[in-house]
């Protein structure tokens, strides 16, 4: 008798430990957060997205993301938000050639776009960051452009009860540093550009693609040696190249070297990816080309000579293009742009 009330006294401990296991264990804790699961659709033309395992995208992860996005709160004196460099009615980049942060701070480098970064391996001109968690928050923290604290960021958005709450129903927590950065990240990766001329093209349709543009891209793949480094489908392979851009200057930017401390990478900068490139100027890290046709001579020339310039571009400069090659290439590239969404601003808590 005595073992039947204690194996019944076991089953209900067991099952009261449970249950409290259930409100209070992590698999509790996952769920009760997990919101509204949200499937990217792939653009024509691209890969499924990858997404980090310890951030799934929700409905309501990616709301709460883009209202991060475009607000101005996240600086240190409440003017300039990730939009503003980044803005979706330029392809996410900016018109300027280098960005203006507080106070007018100017910064020495040109505010790369947002489409399609969700497939990237690194993250800025010099791939300093893995991805955009990451990402995410380096701008926020720089003194020469949003110049704030993350720590305090997340203190004032907990002030604000409309973000308090949807933090609590995204993440089960207040707003701080990772979660602020995972539900910009999360918005970011909607960014997505694809079924280009390119694509459909590609995907059978001969028409797609005007004689101009089809000679370009025979140039591309071939003469141009362009393919070697803007691999499709996002027209980059993320590796790093001098081209010589800036490097006539009395102090150029030295670019991956300042990560990997190695002089071979000394004013190597990442291969940009060139969809929706004919939108994105000014070009390259510095912006200091302004036109798409002027950018193609310049690589097609086989860039500034220097030290360290990379072989490709010393064997550039033997090809010898020709004006109508140069044209081509440039018609190509407009082929590239395609269908992505420009989003508008949300209304702010």
């Amino acid at each position: 008798m005595k073992k039947i009330r204690f194996h019944r006294a076991l089953t209900v401990l067991i099952a009261i430990v449970g249950i409290a296991y259930g409100l209070n264990g992590v698999d509790s804790a996952d769920s009760a957060n997990e919101g509204t699961p949200m499937e990217l659709k792939t653009p024509v033309g691209l890969q499924p997205v990858p997404i980090p395992p310890n951030n799934p995208m929700t409905v309501e992860k990616v709301e709460l993301g883009k209202m991060l996005y475009f607000d101005k709160r996240l600086s240190k004196d409440k003017t300039i938000s990730c939009a503003t460099c980044h803005d979706p009615n330029y392809a996410y980049t900016e018109a300027l050639s280098t960005s203006k942060g507080i106070k007018s701070q100017i910064g020495d480098r040109n505010s790369p776009s947002v489409i399609n970064t969700a497939y990237f391996t690194s993250m800025f001109w010099d791939g300093r960051e893995p991805d955009l968690e990451h990402q995410a928050g380096g701008p926020v923290e720089n003194p020469i452009e949003m110049g704030h604290d993350l720590g305090l960021v997340a203190k004032e958005l907990n002030a604000i009860p409309e973000y308090n709450k949807r933090f609590q129903q995204v993440f089960g927590e207040p707003p701080s540093k990772d979660t602020i950065t995972k539900a910009i990240a999360a918005f970011e990766r909607t960014i997505l550009s694809g079924n280009s001329p390119y694509d459909q093209f590609m995907n059978g349709d001969a028409s797609a693609l005007s004689a101009e543009a089809k000679a370009g891209m025979e140039i591309f793949r071939g003469k141009g040696l362009c393919a070697s480094c803007h691999i499709p489908p996002l027209f980059s392979g993320g590796g790093f190249y001098n081209a010589g851009v800036g490097m006539d200057k009395a102090e150029p930017d030295i670019g991956r070297m300042k990560v990997s401390n190695l002089a071979s990478d000394k004013g190597a900068f990442r291969v940009p990816a060139l969809r929706e490139v004919a939108k994105t100027a000014p070009y390259f890290h510095d912006g200091s080309i302004e036109k798409l046709e002027d950018a193609v001579k310049f690589m097609a020339e086989g860039g500034q000579e220097n030290p360290y310039l990379h072989p490709l571009f010393r064997a550039l400069k033997a090809q010898k293009f020709t004006e109508q090659e140069i044209q081509q290439l440039v018609a190509f590239l407009h082929a590239l742009s395609g269908e992505y969404p420009i989003v508008q601003e949300p209304q702010l808590p």
